[in-house]
């Protein structure tokens, strides 16, 4: 089944934009929550429950996000908007920074320090009502045919924000858990604003509220879109969680989060050009030759001693990255019709919160070696792959190909 938006209409750049700067405050904030979770936890003495609360989180991430996926379609059909949803969670998001920034600086008594933790959680929630529906909204700013153009500067973003972590961290150290907590809220409710301005009533197509709000893809699709979510998830997570470090054994003069920095900036520099090009081969192609180099390299990781060569990987790592990056949403997106547009994002996120979360506790409870990590990662492509073939089939029986 095919997303059966209209084609004929220009990409609506302004409102693209928009939805980057929303992005863009998202991913900032979700640096802020990595770089004070594990300390503000261990401060609290919650020693265990600092290894276990991102395992546990992703795991309630794969169940809420296609749930919230589901609930923002019928918003969408019921208003013809996305919005009030995304301003809730960004509202929602927002309060539980504030209290979590109230309370940082706080010597709260051993019987009521769980509070932290649940805060914790509760802005995770608050972040998955209104991502996938965000994301979603590229289906009325774009035509199904040039959602990779558009996403390749989601990806710009994506990669060029994540890049600055190592310095980003820097200064988050020195602004402290509060007044970062805070700073946290006011960028999310900033980026919400700019995405409203940005988005006039009159940038949603009026084609897409008049489609068969009936029209629904057979729930072995759906499964399919979960699946490949999830192996693409963990393919992406085993990369960052266990190469860098192999790499900077081969490159012992950078640090680790500078090699992931790397391989972001990379993917991001090479996002703009690899947008047109994925348009022009598919996603489905670009999306396992995406996943395939990137196997491939993890392979070749293993293998290498050469310095020069440990260099030309991680640039072959970041262009990789940013063609599995650049597939990924309009396959979700492409793959069920307009109005299951916030199903399809939340199916995706879901399985890549879910793959995230088997990572982790992979690595907690049994550890994991390049070697390991490069054998899983050829599973996570072939079940890619599998999938893949098998959407294919099951659309050519449901369209009577």
């Amino acid at each position: 089944m095919v997303n059966s938006c209209n084609t004929s209409r220009e990409i609506l750049w302004r409102q693209v934009w928009g939805l980057a700067a929303l992005l863009a405050a998202i991913i900032l904030s979700w640096m802020v929550y990595a770089f004070y979770q594990p300390k503000i936890l261990q401060e609290l003495e919650l020693f265990e429950l600092a290894g276990w609360l991102g395992i546990v989180q992703g795991l309630i991430a794969a169940v809420l996000e296609p749930l919230n996926g589901g609930i923002s379609d019928r918003i969408q059909q019921r208003l013809g908007s996305r919005l009030p949803m995304i301003s809730v969670g960004v509202v929602l998001a927002g309060l539980m920074f504030v209290g979590v920034s109230l309370l940082a600086d706080y010597n709260l008594p051993t019987g009521i320090r769980w509070i932290i933790p649940v805060l914790m959680t509760a802005w995770v929630i608050a972040m998955i009502i209104f991502r996938g529906p965000a994301i979603a909204l590229l289906t009325q700013f774009v035509p199904a045919t040039e959602l990779p153009q558009a996403n390749a500067i989601l990806v710009l973003v994506f990669g060029t924000v994540g890049a600055i972590a190592p310095l980003f961290n820097i200064l988050l150290s020195s602004l402290g858990a509060s007044i970062t907590f805070m700073l946290g809220a006011i960028a999310l409710v900033l980026g919400a604003y700019i995405l409203q301005i940005f988005t006039p009533k009159h940038s949603f197509v009026p084609t897409i509220y008049h489609q068969d709000k009936s029209a629904t893809a057979p729930t072995v699709l759906l499964s399919l879109i979960f699946v490949i979510g999830l192996a693409t998830g963990f393919e992406v997570n085993l990369l960052f969680a266990i190469f860098p470090q192999k790499l900077q054994t081969q490159l012992p003069g950078l640090q680790v989060e500078f090699i992931a920095s790397e391989i972001l900036l990379v993917s991001a520099i090479a996002s703009v050009p690899l947008g047109d090009w994925t348009a022009d081969l598919g996603v489905n192609k670009s999306m396992l030759l995406g996943l395939g180099t990137m196997t491939g390299l993890m392979g070749l990781t293993v293998l290498n001693d050469n310095y020069i060569l440990a260099i030309a990987l991680i640039l072959a790592f970041g262009m990789s990255f940013s063609l599995v990056l650049i597939s990924m949403i309009p396959f979700a997106l492409g793959k069920l019709p307009v109005t299951q547009a916030g199903l399809g994002t939340g199916l995706y996120f879901g399985g890549s919160a879910g793959g995230t979360a088997i990572v982790s506790l992979l690595i907690k409870q049994i550890g994991l070696t390049s070697v390991g990590a490069f054998l899983l990662a050829e599973v996570a492509c072939l079940v890619v792959t599998l999938c893949i073939l098998l959407y294919k089939k099951v659309s050519r029986i449901e369209t009577g190909e």
